[in-house]
């Protein structure tokens, strides 16, 4: 039937052919452009050669300064002003770039640095000194622009900071002698314990790294650009810097270490952190958490024996104690033994 209505078309025109067939124009319309497309894909022309394109020889010839040693790394734009200022010329750059295109070699021509893949760190704690967080954070000076520096060392299962400094500036001389401070003041046996840290200058400094190697202390380090992989040392900051007597200056170095004694004091030794069970990190640092939990569990089934109906008979049990404490647990582990790394003061 479209045969006749291509036939019929010509002489009487496409609606009267239509209307003569009983057709609708837009499918004689559709039909001609669905096989009109099938006939283009099918049958495509050859594209003629341009008439002012290198000839092969010249093809083989400026192929062959690209790749040649002198200009094996360069660009094609310095190899097409170099060439002009000898006072040659094989192509434009353009060209150039076509025919490097056509053997596959438009890649990068330097030898350039690539950035190497950091390993996410997976450190697991399941009792104290067993892995330290460590960093640094700047308070507020007196003065606009001027600052003093914090350093900090946290144990991340107890959550009990086990060495502290303000110092004026930060330095890997100061970091080495906080960190060896604190290892022999917490009688750190040599090979049990692993330090973690960010990727700062100081974190990755020869003397630090000369120091752990010394002491047989295994050192890791957060990704760049993620602060996720040294989340204890964040949030312990956080909750010193979001008090209500937390200052917006310090006005002397003095003033800021009083300030930070008294607040890992009461951080310390008072209080109570929900990630370890509403308990005191030096509770749970020194191990006399256990007998406080068994303390708790009987004042708690006390009340529930006076009053069982108040508990709707379900005796009550003390916040858990932690188990393990994870940076990055991996994917397939179960989190009913992970840590969530926050830090929350309870009134």
């Amino acid at each position: 039937m479209m045969l006749a209505v291509a036939d019929l078309a010509p002489h009487v025109g496409l609606k009267l052919a239509c209307q003569s067939f009983g057709l609708n124009r837009a499918f004689v319309y559709r039909d001609r452009a669905r096989h009109g497309a099938t006939a283009a894909r099918c049958a495509p022309r050859a594209r003629p050669r341009p008439p002012l394109a290198l000839s092969s020889a010249e093809q083989d010839l400026l192929l062959g300064v690209l790749d040649s040693e002198r200009f094996a790394d360069v660009a094609p734009a310095t190899v097409f002003a170099t060439l002009l200022d000898e006072g040659r010329y094989h192509g434009s750059i353009r060209t150039m770039y076509r025919l490097l295109a056509a053997q596959n070699q438009t890649g990068e021509r330097r030898n350039q640095r690539k950035h190497p893949v950091y390993a996410k760190p997976e450190l697991l704690a399941v009792r104290p000194n067993e892995v330290w967080s460590w960093d640094i954070s700047k308070l507020k000076g007196p003065v606009k622009w001027s600052c003093f520096h914090l350093y900090v060392i946290l144990d991340i299962f107890s959550r009990y900071v086990v060495g502290w400094m303000v110092a004026l500036r930060e330095s890997a001389q100061l970091a080495e002698q906080l960190i060896a401070d604190t290892l022999e003041k917490q009688r750190i046996a040599p090979g049990t314990l692993t330090l973690h840290a960010d990727r700062g200058t100081n974190m990755r400094s020869k003397p630090v790294a000369a120091l752990l190697t010394d002491l047989r202390v295994t050192k890791t380090h957060s990704r760049p650009h993620v602060s996720d992989d040294n989340p204890y040392s964040e949030a312990q900051f956080k909750t010193l810097k979001y008090r209500p007597d937390f200052p917006d200056r310090f006005g002397s170095i003095e003033d800021a270490r009083v300030h930070c004694q008294q607040f890992f004091r009461c951080y310390n030794h008072e209080h109570r952190h929900s990630g370890i069970g509403l308990m005191a990190p030096a509770a749970v640092h020194d191990g006399t958490a256990v007998a406080m939990s068994v303390q708790r569990t009987v004042t708690l089934d006390a009340a529930f024996a006076a009053h069982p109906i108040r508990f709707k008979r379900v005796a009550p049990k003390p916040p858990a104690l932690p188990t393990a404490a994870w940076i990055n647990p991996p994917k397939k582990e179960s989190t009913s033994t992970s840590i969530t790394p926050t830090c929350s003061l309870i009134s």
